[in-house]
């Protein structure tokens, strides 16, 4: 019998804080080090002007050194606590646990990160969620299907907290890309997400967008901006690579039902024009955005559409505040706020 005790809240529910990991891996960011870490510093201010940072930082010296910079940027330091423990990348989305209402009272899952199913240094990341769990004092469970860890990113999947979730197959289930889960149909994952997500109805996604090193996220592709409204990104340029999937994708969510078997309302976002760097089209989203207690941070990326972007996402949000954070550093490790952090429920 699935244990349906447990519910994934939605990310504009109260939130303690925001799970971040301060990059020290260069090689993630090929050139582009020295701007990340300011970058970063900017990300972390915004996020405790409204509540706490929980940073995961590799060292001692590390964190003095990060200290020295908050204080620099004149960051809310008491805002801010640190794990110390060395990660391979800062990719908390991902690596870091989901955490859970489990009768109410908060739990850690602990997905089994495995490096997108595609690096072979994940070692240091694997710990990640003993390493948040024991900070936050909850109880850390290991995500199991018949007798075998699952594998699925924070990134991967979206929620409404009522009982919906959407995620892409081609992250959970396409057949060429390098596997997470073995054999894994559908009705495998829809168990997995009503045991330990409180899900009961799951909305499915066709491709990503190009570029996606994670293989078809959905946090770069639609998000729920409340429990019946879904913002999808669509991309207008008939020639573009990600036109044909994209409309797949916005035809799906057109005759898609929520939980409660009405019909989601749908917004759309555009795409800002293709970003190469180093010969590379990276995966920049305005989907792929942080929602927090009082604001939303969006990544923009110098691109016309920025200012489009934030006022759509502005009138999903009428409550909050709506910030653009320049993206255009972060994407190069791609991925940018959403896949860089992991918000803790309160």
């Amino acid at each position: 019998m699935a244990n349906s005790t447990r519910r994934f809240p939605a990310e504009w529910e109260k939130q303690q804080g925001i799970l971040l990991c301060f990059p020290h891996n260069g090689n993630d960011w090929p050139g582009k080090y020295e701007a990340i870490q300011w970058a970063f510093v900017e990300f972390i201010k915004k996020v405790t002007s409204v509540e706490e940072v929980i940073l995961v930082v590799a060292s001692e010296k590390l964190k003095q050194k990060v200290i020295g910079m908050l204080e620099t940027a004149s960051v809310e330091i008491s805002n801010v606590s640190f794990i110390i423990h060395k990660t391979n990348r800062s990719w908390m989305r991902d690596s870091g646990p989901i955490v859970v209402y489990n009768n109410g009272r908060r739990e850690a899952l602990n997905f089994n990160f495995n490096g997108w199913a595609k690096y072979t240094n994940y070692q240091l990341d694997k710990h990640v969620p003993k390493q948040v769990s024991e900070h936050l004092n909850i109880p850390l469970t290991q995500v199991m299907h018949k007798g075998k860890p699952v594998i699925v990113e924070g990134g991967a999947i979206d929620v409404n907290g009522k009982g919906t979730l959407l995620t892409s197959e081609e992250c959970l289930l396409h057949p060429t890309v390098q596997v997470r889960n073995k054999n894994f149909k559908k009705e495998d994952y829809e168990t997995v997400f009503k045991e330990y997500l409180g899900v009961t109805n799951v909305i499915w996604l066709g491709d990503g967008i190009v570029g996606d090193d994670t293989h078809g996220h959905i946090d770069d592709l639609c998000r729920f901006v409340n429990e019946d409204t879904i913002i999808t990104v669509i991309e207008d340029n008939i020639n573009d690579a990600n036109y044909a999937p994209l409309q797949d994708n916005l035809k799906r969510l057109q005759k898609a039902k929520l939980e409660t078997g009405k019909s989601p309302k749908i917004v759309t976002l555009p795409m800002p024009k293709p970003l190469i760097f180093d010969g590379i089209q990276i995966p920049a989203s305005y989907a792929n955005f942080l929602i927090l207690n009082k604001t939303v941070l969006v990544p923009t990326f110098n691109d016309s559409k920025d200012r489009i972007a934030l006022n759509i996402i502005a009138k999903c949000f009428p409550d909050k505040e709506i910030i653009g954070i320049n993206a255009i550093d972060l994407i190069w490790g791609f991925g940018t706020l959403h896949c860089l952090s992991q918000q803790i429920p309160n």
